[in-house]
């Protein structure tokens, strides 16, 4: 019965895990995450690469792609204009092997 019961709960967030897939909302209230984009990398808990596909989006790895559509994202994000105000904290990067978490005790807000 334990054995069934881990391999559910492995099986579920292997699942769940892909929450690349991001909507920018237009109020603080529409999002499950506020963010705020930094202007250096060692001030960020995330770094992100855009990627241009869906297909190509990452398993919590930092690579983001933006839909045009709420219902298509995993996760609806709302740009902050404070980092106080931020749940988690990002910085773009221009490399996709740059991306990945310098903070990892925030990656639960994307899972």
């Amino acid at each position: 019965m334990k054995t069934i019961f881990l391999i559910a709960t492995i099986l579920l967030a292997i699942v769940s895990a892909k929450a690349q897939k991001v909507y920018s909302v237009n109020s603080d209230y529409q999002a499950d995450i506020k963010v705020y984009v930094v202007d250096a990398e060692y001030k960020a808990d995330l770094l992100v690469y855009k990627v241009s596909s869906d297909y190509q989006a990452g398993d919590n790895d930092g690579k983001w792609f933006f839909t045009d559509s709420d219902y298509k994202a995993d996760k609806k994000i709302f740009f902050v204009k404070s980092d106080y105000q931020a749940d988690l904290k990002i910085f773009f990067v221009k490399s996709d092997y740059k991306a990945g978490w310098k903070n990892k005790s925030k990656m639960h807000l994307l899972y």
